[in-house]
């Protein structure tokens, strides 16, 4: 959530931040009224408490009639107390609910607008020109025996798949090959789990505007998550972390599930958008003021991934209306996709600042030895079934055969050329 004290202080700058990601402020005089309602209940509730305290003591010096009279007092007194005590929690789930609506303010480099507002800050590679009609993702994974969307849909329904043969070996190959570099980077590596307790989910942001894409265990109070970030923002929750051990980089391998509720009629074949999917996800835990460099740092870690893939992608600066409710910024890496001639996201970097912080309760020290939330960051290192799109779609020949990325072979035992079967 925001810093309480930039809605008092400042509540015009929040508002502004609202317009600029298209949001209505009604969300910002919800909060300030809330917050003055829960400051008078407290009040209230202390001063009630106060006065049945002192009566209490009076209580045990009085005598006689006197002594009968102060306890009738006191009785009405715990009766006040306890409807003061009611209301202060009131106001301040109220005051809770209210502040944790407002999204992060937006950078002031952010872009204004919504998700066709972004700006383009580089291209790199060129979009690869065919001297034949190449295949889409779908026809090239079947003639390889890579990808089977009939026994996908049959087996689990529309947007699931199975990854076969030299399928399931390119996804191992793409997962190890993440992880070697993240691990050449500093990270340490973590195998994440795929299910969270509700705070996790609702500390990360993901239980507000982003609610009708998450799956929930019926019966049990667990989610699946959409990305290893969840878990991994929630791994250093409600604790203090050495300043000395500042920046943790983790690098998480999960399987993640999405609904994709609001995608309907999009991307309904191939492997472009599913409910499931692997990904290796970088995760930062660091200082504020140290975390927009960190910010920078995991955009290069990313771009190098994609370069060893020897992809053609643009990098865009995303709007503040299209940033989800914790990231400040947002920087995604979109890669060319031949046959349908535009570009499509491969990773996605967010500076969350100290907004996913406050909510877990993970702080660290200043120099001044005051307890400070830290800042949190993520940043794709390969989404497995759209980097399966990008290579196959990008490095097939007019056989059906793919050429592996030079970077990629080591991973595939050397393989230079996934062939079609029967070749």
């Amino acid at each position: 959530m925001i810093d309480p004290r930039l809605l008092r202080d400042d509540p015009d700058r929040v508002r502004a931040a609202q317009a600029k990601r298209g949001l209505s402020d009604d969300v910002v005089d919800r909060a300030l009224a809330a917050d003055s309602a829960r400051r008078r209940a407290i009040a209230d509730f202390e001063a009630k408490r106060s006065e049945q305290k002192a009566s209490g003591a009076l209580v045990a010096k009085a005598q006689g009639e006197e002594k009968q009279t102060l306890l009738a007092q006191v009785k009405e007194l715990a009766a006040s107390v306890k409807e003061a005590e009611a209301a202060r929690n009131a106001a301040e789930a109220e005051w809770d609910e209210a502040i944790k609506a407002i999204p992060n303010p937006a950078a002031d480099e952010a872009p204004a607008g919504g998700e066709d507002d972004f700006v383009v800050l580089e291209h790199i590679g060129t979009p690869r020109e065919f001297d034949f009609e190449p295949r889409d993702h779908i026809e090239l994974g079947r003639l390889l025996g890579a990808i089977d969307l009939e026994r996908g849909a049959k087996v689990s329904g529309s947007r699931f798949y199975f990854l076969t043969g030299i399928g399931a070996q390119l996804e191992l190959a793409l997962v190890n090959m993440a992880m070697d570099q993240a691990r050449n980077a500093g990270f340490t590596q973590v195998i994440a789990p795929s299910l969270v307790k509700p705070r996790a989910m609702e500390g990360t942001g993901f239980l507000g505007q982003a609610a009708d894409d998450v799956y929930r265990i019926e019966g049990e109070d667990l989610y699946l998550v959409g990305t290893s970030e969840v878990a991994m923002a929630a791994y250093h929750s409600d604790e203090i972390l050495d300043p000395a051990s500042l920046p943790r980089r983790y690098a998480a391998f999960s399987p993640c599930f999405r609904k994709e509720a609001g995608s309907h009629g999009k991307d309904t074949k191939g492997i472009i958008r599913v409910h499931w999917f692997d990904k290796v996800e970088m995760f930062v835990h660091t200082t504020v003021e140290e975390s927009y460099a960190e910010h920078q740092r995991l955009l290069a870690w990313e771009k190098e991934f994609l370069d060893g893939l020897e992809l053609a992608y643009r990098v865009i600066d995303t709007a503040a209306g299209d940033l989800g409710l914790s990231a400040q910024r947002k920087f995604d890496c979109e890669a060319w996709i031949p046959t349908q001639g535009k570009f499509r996201e491969l990773t996605s970097t967010s500076n969350c600042t100290d907004f996913q912080a406050r909510r877990l309760d993970i702080r660290t020290r200043d120099d001044k030895g005051q307890t400070v939330p830290v800042a949190t960051l993520n940043g794709t290192l390969t989404a497995i079934p759209r980097a399966i799109v990008a290579i196959l779609e990008t490095h097939q020949n007019e056989d059906g055969s793919v050429t592996v990325p030079q970077a990629l072979r080591p991973y595939l035992g050397g393989l230079e050329v996934m062939k079609p079967l029967g070749d």
